[in-house]
């Protein structure tokens, strides 16, 4: 529909009897320029109609005004809405909620850990900037930083772990585009040293020289591998005596029962040497196989000394850590030549990349391999026995 241009009708006079509509010729009417009528279907279907007064003098300019105004809505309705673009929320403020998610999705240990670095290192320099204001360059100046603290560069790197994992979770919740890119340290792969572990013969002299009522919990601590949070959460339901083998369902974690590390149970044969040690010290004090007098859980605490005491019994020039017996048990299964994906299943290790740590502790293996290509034929791989040639029978 054409747009329709009228005089602009400000006021009325009306005549006397007058019954103010459909007013006579006796009626004044008092006009104030031009006023323009659009009516027309959108393409989008919608019947846009309007009314108004003209900014523009002349009944010319007003037609004029009113088509370029009906040529305006029709493109308006078919142009794509205008993008509202999201402000990204600030660190501080994400920090909360990838707090909370840690809380859900992981082991209480992590959470705890997650929520000291955050408040320590990342909230108190990433806290007023917004996420997406977060690039590399800022990810390059909080490690400068660091390093003046003068943290560990592995450390370092742990943090950075945890803000990569905010990061792609903003991501992943729609309240960021893109991530950056963090990017660690090169760091040496920290590889198990021998003031780490116990020697074979060091460790039957540990063996021992361990307290009558701490012998058990070294012997099952260093024939199995077991954490000690999953050596002081061990139950006799755990344990097969018969078939020989301990089923790892659970650790213990400042006086908190969970899930092992890795969130999955494993399976762990036992040594005769832990076999017997674990009949010999059969008990019906309570469900924990090492516990109190009374039947109660142990705690860390309590068996905090336990491993550096009996180095001392011992004589022993080293002082392991109670996760020394852990490092003991991997080192003594890679020096036997045990596989290390074997290694690795034994130990829970979420990734072969923590099993790599021991690697170092069998040098010979890549030579004795080696040399097998030199040693006596045994066929193809692929050759089947009656592919061989015959062989002759000596005489008799």
């Amino acid at each position: 529909m054409r747009p329709k241009v009228r005089p602009y009708v400000k006021n009325v006079q009306h005549a006397e009897n007058c019954p103010g509509r459909k007013c006579g010729p006796a009626c004044v009417r008092v006009v104030d320029g031009w006023e323009y009528h659009l009516k027309q279907r959108l393409p989008t279907g919608e019947l846009f109609e309007e009314r108004k007064k003209s900014p523009l003098p002349g009944k010319a300019a007003t037609l004029r005004f009113a088509e370029e105004r009906a040529q305006q809505v029709m493109l308006q309705s078919v142009a794509p809405a205008a993008v509202v673009k999201k402000v990204a929320p600030l660190f501080s403020e994400f920090a909360k909620e990838a707090q909370s998610h840690s809380k859900t999705n992981n082991r209480e240990s992590t959470t705890y850990a997650k929520r000291w670095v955050f408040r320590l290192h990342l909230v108190p320099f990433f806290g007023a900037m917004r996420l997406d204001a977060i690039g590399a360059s800022q990810v390059e100046r909080f490690k400068a930083a660091k390093l003046e603290e003068e943290q560990s560069k592995k450390s370092i790197n742990n943090m950075l772990s945890d803000l990569r994992k905010l990061l792609n979770l903003a991501v992943e919740w729609d309240e960021l585009a893109k991530a950056p890119k963090v990017k660690g340290f090169k760091v040496p792969k920290d590889l198990v040293t021998e003031d780490m572990f116990l020697t074979f013969d060091e460790t039957r002299r540990f063996l021992q020289a361990a307290a009558p009522e701490w012998r058990c919990f070294v012997t099952v601590g260093t024939k199995t591998g077991l954490r000690v949070g999953e050596l002081l959460a061990l139950k006799w339901e755990d344990l097969d005596l018969v078939a020989g083998r301990v089923v790892v369902r659970r650790t213990l974690w400042q006086n908190h029962e969970g899930p092992p590390k890795g969130g999955r149970s494993r399976e762990v044969p036992l040594s005769p040497e832990a076999l017997s040690a674990l009949k010999a010290h059969r008990h019906l004090r309570g469900p924990y196989v090492f516990c109190t007098e009374d039947g109660g859980r142990l705690t860390h605490s309590m068996v905090k000394k336990v491993v550096p005491e009996a180095c001392r019994r011992a004589g022993l020039a080293k002082r392991i850590t109670n996760h020394g017996m852990r490092h003991t048990f991997a080192s003594h299964l890679v020096m036997r030549g045990v596989p290390l994906k074997a290694v690795q299943e034994l130990l829970g290790h979420e990734s072969i990349e923590m099993t790599l740590r021991y690697s170092h502790l069998t040098p010979d293996v890549k030579r004795d391999a080696v040399r097998l290509l030199d040693g006596p034929a045994g066929g193809d791989i692929g050759e089947t026995a009656s592919q061989r040639p015959a062989e002759k029978e000596e005489p008799r």
